[in-house]
């Protein structure tokens, strides 16, 4: 049984060196990072990406609703990064701006890369080797920009290399320390995105290898942090919408991909291809072979870089079902070939390392300005903004004929026009959303029995739920008046109730 102790692998750094390295690291990536962000906020690109918008939504809405309640955390998106923003988007001006949730999201993701330096350290005992990893993946242009919005990336990023670091100084004392951070670091990667449910699940099994020998108890305590977030989310999916697991109906099937495999494999290499250049995707790629081969040999605690790599099992599998292209999926891809990038610069003789190191990282800049105005995440984050430009037009009808009462729309396709729409006063619990539970279910059957107003979303993914009853059902908008749309979006407001007098 491969296992991991001090007599097998030697420790590459002192505790002290270690502490100062990481400091010195983590200013300058937290430089780099509010730097990043500031340049961001200034292009108005902060909240560019629709995402961006809906998960402040989602955060705000436990509080700001028709049915305010922990019902309102959902579950199509994990929880956990909504519950930390909770409390920031409470403030009107950081849910308006997304400013603070972004401020979050750069210090996690330079803590989460400080711990992955502090990992590379112990490891290669080369500085140049430690600093190239998490320099890879921060001067990357589609990371900087991510860590820069209120997107949930960095927070997987964060948690991953937290969990990594977690996993490393656990495995040392073959269990006996650390086994409380490293399961808060497990079930916070967990309660993040869908692709650390295959990351921790991956780091929680080769820690149990590392352990199992010596104390076969221990070895099943980071299965079973994971198990535990997994479970508690599954009630709270059961708890807030009635099914355990949400699968189906937030997106429309893709025919492209759906149930081909090669396809779907296709798709992720392209991703990643966007999002890294090939140099450090080679690299990355020898930096795993040099991982499991160390794995073969018994020591599992380098080759926890590997469980990093487990994340492109969620796009794969996405994709596989029909989900559509999103060049976002394929960025934890290259977050974890950058850092597998630095074993190959440990493998090379010590003179030459930083040489190499910096190499890497000129052609990676060369190729992908950290600030590309170009970069594909970048692109992606905007291609929706003509349309929102457009919908300011719905939203100045509103503003002028809106009588105060509830304006029936689907969150799950109109949530970042309930952000947008902050702008000019509406709050989240002027909405009639999915959230409401049975007020929605009636609502949504017969709108001019129960609203006044109507918001639709004709045009992304073919249209929202509402869009898709008004086509199948020509009654459907009975009693309702078309007064505005633009950018894809329709108004409809109540002249009267079906079978009644016209409103007045």
């Amino acid at each position: 049984m491969v296992q991991d102790n001090r007599s097998i692998i030697a420790e590459g750094s002192s505790p002290a060196r270690e502490r100062l390295f990481v400091r010195w690291l983590a200013a300058l990536l937290l430089m780099v990072g509010l730097g990043a962000a500031l340049y961001y906020w200034s292009a108005g690109l902060t909240l560019s990406h629709y995402d961006a918008r809906a998960h402040l939504v989602v955060a705000r809405r436990i509080v700001d609703s028709l049915t305010p309640g922990w019902k309102q955390i959902g579950a199509v998106w994990l929880p956990l990064p909504h519950l930390l923003n909770l409390p920031i988007v409470q403030w009107e001006w950081a849910y308006r701006t997304g400013i603070v949730s972004t401020l979050l999201n750069v210090g996690l993701l330079t803590a989460g890369l400080g711990a992955l330096g502090a990992f590379l350290l112990r490891h290669t005992g080369s500085i140049a080797a430690a600093a190239t990893g998490p320099l890879l993946i921060s001067l990357n242009p589609n990371v900087l920009y991510l860590q820069s919005t209120p997107m949930t990336e960095p927070l997987l990023f964060a948690f991953s290399l937290l969990a990594l670091d977690a996993a490393d100084r656990w495995i040392v004392t073959q269990g006996r320390t650390g086994g409380g951070w490293f399961a808060v670091c497990l079930a916070a990667l967990t309660l993040t995105r869908y692709e650390g449910w295959f990351v921790a699940g991956a780091l929680a099994t080769l820690s149990g290898l590392a352990t199992w020998r010596n104390d076969r108890r221990r070895a099943f305590m980071p299965a079973a942090a994971v198990a535990a977030a997994v479970v508690a989310f599954l009630l709270l999916s059961r708890g807030s919408t009635g099914v355990w697991f949400v699968t189906s109906g937030f997106y429309e099937v893709d025919p492209a991909s759906y149930h081909r495999l090669g396809a779907s494999i296709e798709r992720v290499w392209h991703g990643t291809r966007q999002n890294g250049t090939l140099v450090v995707i080679l690299t990355g790629l020898a930096g795993a072979l040099l991982a499991g081969s160390a794995l073969v040999r018994g020591r599992v605690r380098p080759a926890l870089l590997l469980a990093l790599l487990a994340a492109a099992a969620l796009p794969l599998y996405a994709f596989f079902n029909g989900h559509p292209y999103r060049v976002r999926y394929m960025i934890p891809v290259v977050v974890a070939l950058a850092a597998l990038s630095a074993l190959v610069v440990a493998a090379v003789p010590r003179r030459g390392r930083a040489v190499v190191a910096a190499v890497l990282l000129v052609t990676a800049a060369w190729y992908r300005p950290p600030l590309d105005p170009e970069a594909a995440m970048v692109r992606e984050a905007q291609w929706e903004t003509p349309y929102r430009l457009e919908r300011r037009q719905v939203t100045a009808y509103l503003e002028q004929a809106w009588d105060g009462t509830p304006i029936l729309a689907s969150m799950g396709s109109l949530g970042h026009y309930m952000q947008e729409a902050s702008q000019a006063g509406f709050r989240i619990a002027d909405f009639l959303h999915e959230g409401n539970g049975d007020l929605w279910i009636a609502a949504r059957t017969a709108p001019a029995r129960y609203v006044n107003w109507v918001l639709i979303e004709e045009r992304a993914e073919g249209g929202d739920e509402l869009a898709a009853r008004a086509r199948s059902d020509e009654q459907f908008l009975a009693g309702l008046e078309r007064v505005a749309e633009a950018g894809g979006l329709a108004l409809y407001r109540r002249t009267r109730q079906p079978g009644g007098p016209a409103s007045e």
